[in-house]
Parts: structure tokens; C-alpha cells; sequence
């Protein structure tokens, strides 16, 4: 995985469905993203595999052109 030195206004996590995956997701909440969209659930044959994507919110001025996280929801709407 890539360490970046800025948050990303957006993440896709995936993994199990497991309490693993659920502690990944509360913790992007706790430091401010929000859900986007509804999981995703599908099964590899072996176990189920859950996607999650979150966003974080950027200032009331950022909008879609400068490809922040308010203007992907307010064009999702």
C-alpha cells in the first residue's frame, strides 16, 4: 500500500466481511469521512468480500472542478 502524505478525498475499502473490515471503515469515520453510496457485497467462493467507499468533505468553497469530495455527492444527487 502507498503512504500518503495528504488524506484522499476518496477511498474504496474492500476486504472480508468481517469485524476486521468494519474496524477499517469506523476508523476512516472517526477521522471524518463519510459513507458514499451503499456497500457493496460480493462471495469468491470461499467467503464474502464487502466494498465500502467513504469521502471526506472539503471546505463550503471546493466544488467538483477542483475535485473535491462536496461536489461527487452534490453531481451524485
Amino acid at each position: 500500500m502507498s503512504d500518503f502524505s495528504e488524506p484522499l478525498g476518496y477511498r474504496l475499502i474492500t476486504g472480508p466481511d468481517d469485524a476486521e473490515f468494519c474496524a477499517r471503515v469506523s476508523a476512516l469515520l472517526d477521522q471524518g469521512y463519510q459513507l458514499y453510496g451503499s456497500p457493496a457485497l460480493t462471495f469468491d467462493g470461499d467467503r464474502v468480500i464487502a466494498a465500502q467507499a467513504v469521502v471526506l468533505p472539503r471546505s463550503a468553497g471546493s466544488d467538483a472542478a477542483t475535485g473535491s469530495a462536496e461536489g461527487l455527492v452534490s453531481q451524485a444527487a
